[in-house]
């Protein structure tokens, strides 16, 4: 009987010594949740706010639209144009009257154009453009002047170069224009060859404000 009882006593002790084993690693994983639900809570917290803040600046911002910077637009020997002075890199909500078209740098839309070799048929906003521009892109346009074999040619050409994009515009003074954040000149087509130059030197250039910031991941047309 002795022996028994001690059988007994040995194994409830052990189941009690089992539970409280369990229940200490309930308690673990409790707090482990609880401190983690506190990290969320605090990161969400802290994420609501820098959130409000930009938002905040963009705000006061969107009034800044005829802040384009200050300088002159100057044509090298070279041919390639370049703005001498300040440009503005303020993020708006509205748009912008640029000094020059295609603008080469200035205020501009917190979303950027895609750029990653995109080809656009139609006319596309100049402040989505411009944040391309201050992203390292170069950006081609044309006009309905330009021969159709030069803008197929041009279209192949962007698609295949990375930080790069192009789309017509109207409003522009010569057929075909290349445009880099600060610097711009005319092509006589395809063929000419500025057109190399002009990209091995201005996409992802020296004069690029956010080197390596994304092409993709923007508006996309």
């Amino acid at each position: 009987m002795g022996s028994a009882n001690k059988r007994d006593s040995a194994a409830r002790k052990a189941r009690i010594e089992e539970m409280r084993r369990a229940e200490q690693s309930r308690e673990r994983r409790n707090r482990i949740l609880t401190i983690t639900a506190s990290v969320v809570v605090v990161a969400a917290l802290v994420v609501g706010g820098v959130v409000l803040v930009r938002s905040q600046s963009d705000d006061s911002s969107s009034t800044a639209s005829d802040s384009k910077g200050t300088g002159t637009f100057v044509v090298d020997a070279d041919g390639v144009g370049k703005w001498d002075g300040e440009l503005s890199q303020t993020h708006v909500t509205e748009d912008v009257d640029y000094p020059m078209e295609p603008p080469v740098g200035g205020d501009h839309n917190q979303v950027w154009m895609n750029c990653n070799g995109d080809v656009y048929t139609e006319a596309i906003p100049n402040v989505n453009a411009v944040h391309s521009l201050e992203h390292g892109a170069v950006w081609v346009t044309y006009t309905s002047e330009a021969a159709k074999e030069d803008v197929d040619a041009l279209a192949e050409k962007v698609k295949s170069t990375p930080y790069t994009l192009m789309s017509p515009d109207e409003e522009q003074t010569s057929p075909i224009m290349l445009s880099a954040w600060g610097h711009q000149r005319t092509v006589t087509g395809a063929d000419d060859p500025n057109l190399d130059a002009f990209l091995e030197t201005y996409v992802q250039g020296e004069q690029t404000p956010e080197p390596g910031a994304a092409c993709t991941g923007g508006l996309a047309g």
